[in-house]
Formats: C-alpha cells, structure tokens, sequence
C-alpha cells in the first residue's frame, strides 16, 4: 500500500476538520504550515516535495494549495480543491472523505456545505438557526478572526452604501467573513479595502465570465457556486486599477 501524504491549506473550519480528520488514520502523513487564504502557497511545502515527491511509493495531496503551473508538480501529486477551475468538485472535506471511504457526520456535513455555498448550502440541508450560527461562528474562528476584527467589521457595516443595487463596504479589517454575516442575507455585496476586493451574490457567474482570463492568471479567484464569490487575490490590484475593477463588477450585476 502506497504512504498517503496530506499537505494542508490555509487554516478555516474545512481545514481544521480535515485535519481532525485525517488524525484517525495514524499511518497517513500530514503535514500543517499554518497557512491562510492568501499564502497558501505550494512553495511552502518544498522541503516535503522534494524528500516524497515522484516517488512510486508515496501518493502527495494537497488540500486548496496555490501553484503556478500543473506541469511543474511532482508526478505523484494530487490536487484537493473546489475553487477557480475546481469549482464543479466536491467540498475539499467531502473529497478526502471519499478517498478514505469515510462517511461524514450531519455536523461535518454542515462545514462542508457552509464552505462549498455558505448559508444558503446549509439552509438545503434544513440547518437550523442555531446550527449555521454555530458554523458561522467556528469558521470565523478558524479563520483567525479576531475580537477587534469583529468590532471593525461592525464599524464597517455602519458606513456600509448602496451603488446600484449593490451594498458596498470599504472595509476596516481584511477578515470579510464577519462583515458577510452581519449582512446577510444580501443579494449583492462588495468589499473592499485598498488592495483587495470580493463581490458575492447575484451576478457573480456574470463576473466570472467577465474576468475569466484574471482567474487563469491567478490575479483573482472565485468559488461557492453561481451566487458565491469572486474577488482579487489581496495585493495584485490597488489604487485605480482596484477601483476600476469595482464599478466594472457593479455595473456588470446591475445589468
């Protein structure tokens, strides 16, 4: 039997629970960088890639990591994700499951389809209040949010606009996901902050379409289904051409 090899992403409810996943199969490998969002990198992991990787023996995942070109991965490596041009895919938490023929509880279920399409995914399952609450909460947790992002994100929604019909937020935190909470349900929302910006709702497939070339070039990145998200991956766009961005993305959803 081949050595079974996990490499992990940046750190949000998903990823804390396929890690406590795979602490149940002692012969796996798991390696955790501690990573985020915007620095899940596949160079992080190079020391491990170069000791296991195009080896017969070993089987390498790794779980929603970012890389510039599929042809430079090891022979031996598989991709875990369901964002860009993986987002017909399963949850990454639903993917590793399969592979090790586990059948997931309600409550794991429940973290997948918050991370594949967030509340309204849950809602089909029939969550509760209390439980998508709970969901919620873990996941800002997990995503390293803080008691003084929460007081910004509060602040934020204060000065919250409308632009069309899009409610737009300059926002006071890089954490979104407290800011999203607090306004939803919303059928179009805009954050931003000086060098990053997600739209999510209504229109985003529009968007996708829009920009398709930007995401190929790993300029900007999108999941969570027709009604999820897209946005700028943070630091590649700032000042005008940020801004540009913006009032295309509204003009585009008002349409």
């Amino acid at each position: 039997m081949k050595q079974k090899i996990f490499l992990l992403g940046g750190h949000d409810l998903e990823m804390l629970e396929i890690k406590r996943l795979l602490k149940n199969f002692p012969d796996i490998l798991v390696f955790d960088k501690g990573l985020n969002w915007q620095n899940a990198d596949i160079s992080s992991y190079e020391d491990v890639l170069n000791e296991y990787g195009n080896k017969e023996e070993v089987e390498i995942y790794g779980i929603e990591l970012h890389f510039k070109e599929a042809s430079e991965l090891p022979s031996n490596y598989h991709i875990i994700d369901h964002h860009n041009e993986y987002s017909e895919k399963p949850s990454s938490l639903e993917q590793v499951a399969n592979l090790l023929h586990v059948n997931l509880s309600r409550k794991q279920q429940l973290i997948a389809a918050n991370d594949k399409g967030y509340i309204p995914a849950m809602q089909k399952m029939g969550a509760t209040t209390e439980e998508m609450e709970e969901i919620r909460f873990l996941d800002r947790q997990a995503q390293g949010v803080t008691s003084e992002d929460e007081q910004k994100a509060e602040a934020s929604v204060r000065e919250k606009i409308v632009e069309k019909d899009v409610i737009v937020v300059k926002a006071l935190t890089h954490r979104f996901s407290p800011i999203c909470d607090r306004l939803y349900p919303y059928k179009k929302l805009l954050i931003y902050t000086p060098d990053t910006l997600v739209f999510y709702g209504t229109g985003k497939k529009k968007v996708v379409e829009h920009y398709i070339e930007a995401i190929k070039n790993g300029k900007m990145f999108h999941g969570g289904g027709d009604e999820g998200f897209i946005g700028t991956v943070q630091g590649v766009c700032k000042d005008e051409e940020l801004m540009s961005i913006k009032n295309k993305i509204i003009n585009l959803v008002s349409q």
